[in-house]
């Protein structure tokens, strides 16, 4: 008789143990994983809160469940933005945090055909477009665009690649030697339509203008100068600066500053008393 209870009392706990186990897992059916807020962490200073929201926008939403499926499905909606690169993803418990590199537009590029325009930065990587008037990109003229590669390819071509080597090579000067007032705020774009000397071998291969219309005449692509016999790289740019330095702006008293000639043969102002 006691044998019968024992196994009685032993089938009682067992059947609450699984009823227990039911109601367990019935409670988590019934009560999805709780949700948290998409943050963006290490985002630079110059990202704004409309490229955030572009951002929330592609990814989905602004919220998602805290599971581990959501990291696998936020990867896939970021794929295509093309603003985003080494995009890493952890579900936390209290949110889904979202690390990645920024890409930064230095240059925008006009396409007619559609009206429409398109970024490219430091590694020609194209970037879809939306205003950042807070940062100080250069318009591209004159590229010879063929086709134009969707958001997130790179624009390798010459004339692009020229310059953009010439705007990464303006910001490097200004960041290190002119930072309280950057040069490169004064260019509004670079025309290239004569890259290489293909339209016109006796007119020069880059030419840009600034905001105030001031013509700079650069000439041959960087590293390309002797063969130009133009004044090199380094000379070019420090007229460009020692122009910027003394007259504290690229328009005062020129409509041109032409940077081709070599130091040696530029006048000075000693050689009009020589004769």
């Amino acid at each position: 008789m006691a044998v019968l209870k024992g196994m009685a009392v032993i089938c009682f706990f067992a059947a609450s143990g699984a009823f227990l186990r039911y109601a367990e897992a019935y409670v988590k059916t019934i009560h999805p994983a709780g949700e948290g807020p998409l943050v963006l962490v290490n985002v630079p200073p110059w990202v704004n809160v409309n490229l955030k929201a572009r951002v929330a926008e592609v990814a989905g939403s602004s919220r998602f469940p805290l599971e581990e499926e959501t990291a696998s499905v936020l990867a896939r909606n970021l794929a295509p933005m093309a603003w985003l690169d080494d995009v890493n993803i952890r579900v936390t418990h209290d949110s889904v945090r979202v690390k990645a590199r920024w890409r930064k537009p230095i240059a925008v590029i006009d396409i007619p055909e559609d009206r429409s325009k398109i970024y490219v930065d430091p590694n020609l990587i194209v970037l879809d477009y939306m205003p950042m008037p807070h940062l100080p990109i250069v318009e591209i003229k004159g590229v010879d665009l063929g086709v134009v590669p969707l958001p997130g390819q790179a624009f390798d071509r010459g004339d692009v690649a020229a310059a953009v080597e010439l705007i990464v090579l303006l910001q490097w000067i200004d960041a290190n030697y002119t930072p309280k007032n950057p040069l490169l705020d004064h260019i509004a774009d670079i025309d290239v339509h004569n890259y290489k000397g293909l339209k016109n071998s006796r007119e020069p291969h880059i030419v840009l203008h600034t905001k105030e219309d001031t013509q700079i005449i650069w000439g041959a692509e960087k590293g390309e100068w002797s063969k130009c016999f133009e004044a090199t790289d380094e000379q070019k740019l420090a007229r460009l600066y020692a122009h910027y330095r003394d007259f504290g702006s690229l328009s005062a008293k020129v409509k041109y500053i032409n940077l081709l000639d070599p130091q040696d043969t530029v006048p000075q102002p000693i050689d009009k008393y020589r004769y």
